[in-house]
């Protein structure tokens, strides 16, 4: 390529850049907020109808136009080698990229703004409030699922969680029933070669007294080796929750609304535990209303319709977790739930798997870039070869 060819290109890209702000700019300032979003939200695609599809055909074209009009007028007939061709060829290639992507750019607008608007750290700190609150914000008719809630959900305080074992007994000559008893899981670990020393020895004096070993064996519930070492998982002390003062129904859940990226999953659902005890047995009942009052503050940020009053709803949750036989038909969470969902499912496709190039529309969009790319690449090679014969080979 000689030097004017290369100016050429550098001023076409320089265009186009300015043609994708303008884009970026006009998603930014267009973009309606986080208020406005829903499941069916989405980055731009390509629609054909709206103002963006419309302005988008019609910018492209008449810059492509232009552009092939000026490089054959002022540019062609060089008849460089195959390679420089190649080479020109990649160039043109990228020109026609830039020319058909203006609406990337409108989406790169959009998420901008977005990110303008509704911080990662914002929005992390909005799940975290969440997934300590979830379980008082369930449907009355979700705190008798016991999938939902239940003993083995319990992660803090110690000496929870526990694991639940049920038995058949004998009661009555041939009757049976069953027994539940919960036990603490508790966690040992020491070095492999120690813990085959002590079973060798267990083992013998258990043989030695007649008594049956299976009775340890059946408390240990995992063994995993790591590095040099053996962690024991197995069952501790027995736990009766039913009649612990400390637990009720808001801790026997442990699901997460929304986990936060990056995180593990275990440790947040701990912490998220640790928390929500602290609010219901440690900390004043002001501390409850305070993340109820920011609960409301996010209803209200996400546009999210609510009855919650939370002081009210404050008063009940303690009364509920002080009477435990109460049933909770009358709790006061009402909020729309389908909707707030929504809401985070889209965000999160939103910040964590933005799709740009919609699926719908992604054959269309390259047999586009090949057309376009061919009708400047094959004219500007026929013309390339209309050289005059006096004029020397490059």
């Amino acid at each position: 390529m000689n030097k004017t060819l290369k100016q050429y290109f550098i001023k076409s890209f320089i265009i186009l850049a300015v043609i994708h702000l303008a884009y970026f700019l006009y998603g930014y300032f267009t973009f309606e907020g986080i208020k406005k979003i829903d499941i069916y939200s989405e980055f731009y695609r390509f629609k054909f109808y709206d103002d963006i599809s419309i302005s988008h055909f019609f910018v492209t074209c008449i810059f492509l136009f232009f552009f092939l009009i000026f490089l054959l007028n002022n540019h062609a007939r060089q008849q460089y080698s195959f390679a420089k061709m190649l080479q020109i060829g990649f160039v043109l290639l990228l020109i026609s990229f830039a020319s058909v992507t203006f609406f990337i750019s409108f989406s790169f607008g959009q998420n901008a703004k977005l990110k303008s608007e509704l911080p990662e750290k914002s929005y992390n700190k909005d799940k975290e409030l969440l997934n300590v609150l979830h379980p008082f914000l369930y449907n009355y008719t979700s705190y008798y699922s016991e999938k939902l809630f239940n003993f083995e959900n319990i992660l803090y305080p110690k000496p929870y969680p526990v694991i639940k074992e049920e038995k058949q007994v004998l009661l009555y000559h041939d009757q049976f029933g069953s027994e539940t008893t919960y036990y603490s899981i508790d966690t040992l670990k020491v070095l492999t070669e120690t813990f085959n020393k002590v079973s060798e020895k267990t083992d013998s004096v258990f043989n030695f007294t007649g008594l049956d070993i299976n009775i340890v064996k059946e408390r240990i519930i995992k063994k995993k080796v790591i590095g040099d070492s053996t962690q024991i998982i197995f069952k501790g002390v027995e736990v009766n929750p039913e009649y612990d003062d400390k637990i009720c129904i808001f801790l026997e859940n442990k699901s997460l609304y929304k986990p936060i990226n990056d995180l593990p999953i275990d440790k947040q659902q701990y912490d998220a535990a640790v928390k929500r005890y602290n609010l219901l047995y440690k900390f004043k009942q002001d501390s409850l209303k305070n993340h109820f009052q920011k609960l409301d503050s996010l209803f209200k940020k996400y546009n999210i319709e609510s009855s919650i009053d939370p002081k009210r709803l404050t008063l009940q949750v303690f009364e509920y977790a002080k009477n435990k036989e109460r049933r909770l038909n009358g709790i006061e969470n009402n909020f729309d739930r389908k909707v707030l969902n929504e809401k985070f499912q889209t965000l999160d496709r939103y910040f964590y798997h933005p799709n740009y190039l919609h699926p719908n529309i992604i054959d269309i969009f390259f047999i586009v870039l090949a057309i376009v790319w061919l009708d400047l690449f094959l004219f500007y090679i026929l013309f390339n070869y209309k050289k005059p014969k006096e004029e020397s080979k490059i």
